[in-house]
């Protein structure tokens, strides 16, 4: 058997078939709490997980391998190998120093992986998985990076880093490419699952990207389980300053269709 036979044929450990089927969707550390939490209760659990980041480690990668970014794959992945192992250690670890420093071995990994399977960036989670022992699916939203673009204030900003860092309402979100549909594993997830978690996490940056992708606020509107809003704790600088919980839920509405 090949190593992309291997790859496509692995299978993930379920939770249990006794609880409810879960699908949490968004990105970043608020994603990965959730699904850490989620265990408590999910008979299966499945992460949507965005593919806009272009920041940091992943940022570098992305532009450099034409790959999506893996970080916040890591970090779900991460989330969902609770037993400790050496290669939860050797996914979690960073570099501080050298030409490699910012860069999270995780997520050169998944580089790696996905070089050896000849561009399959899924079938590379699926491996991750494997070796990490998850006791859920890992999804990206889309089958390839998407570049994020905002309008704050009227003015156009460009990227996902840059529109953290920048102060005023934003009224519309853009992916480039537009017509980029939404992957087919995240729709039937969706489409099968008694329980949707949307949030917490920076709303325009992480949450919202990932319901903006054609395909995915359609199978939301028609899923049959119910949808739970979870919303952060504070308001974030740079995106939803001064937002309350109605704007919070009018963006989520207003701008991903919910």
């Amino acid at each position: 058997m090949t190593f992309q036979e291997t790859a496509v044929e692995t299978e993930l450990l379920e939770l249990s078939d006794l609880g409810p089927r879960v699908v949490a969707i968004g990105g970043g550390h608020g994603l990965a709490q959730v699904l850490e939490a989620a265990q408590g209760y999910a008979g299966t659990l499945t992460a949507i997980v965005t593919v806009a980041d272009d920041g940091g480690s992943s940022g570098r990668l992305t532009s450099s391998l034409d790959i999506p970014p893996p970080g916040d794959i890591r970090k779900c992945l991460l989330a969902l190998s609770p037993r400790p192992s050496v290669p939860r250690e050797l996914f979690a670890y960073r570099f501080e120093e050298s030409d490699v420093a910012g860069h999270s071995l995780g997520n050169l990994m998944l580089a790696a992986l996905t070089e050896l399977l000849e561009g399959d960036f899924e079938a590379a989670i699926r491996i991750a998985s494997s070796l990490l022992g998850t006791v859920g699916r890992v999804v990206p939203v889309a089958r390839q990076s998407l570049h994020l673009q905002a309008v704050v204030e009227g003015r156009l900003v460009d990227g996902q880093a840059a529109i953290t860092k920048t102060r005023g309402a934003i009224s519309e979100l853009r992916l480039v490419p537009e017509d980029e549909k939404a992957n087919p594993e995240a729709l039937e997830a969706i489409a099968s699952a008694d329980q949707i978690l949307v949030g917490p996490g920076s709303l325009f940056t992480s949450v919202l990207p990932a319901l903006v992708v054609p395909g995915m606020s359609e199978a939301l509107n028609h899923a049959p389980g119910r949808i739970v809003c979870i919303l952060n704790l504070v308001t974030q600088d740079g995106e939803t300053l001064g937002m309350s919980c109605v704007d919070h839920i009018a963006a989520l509405r207003r701008i991903g269709g919910l």
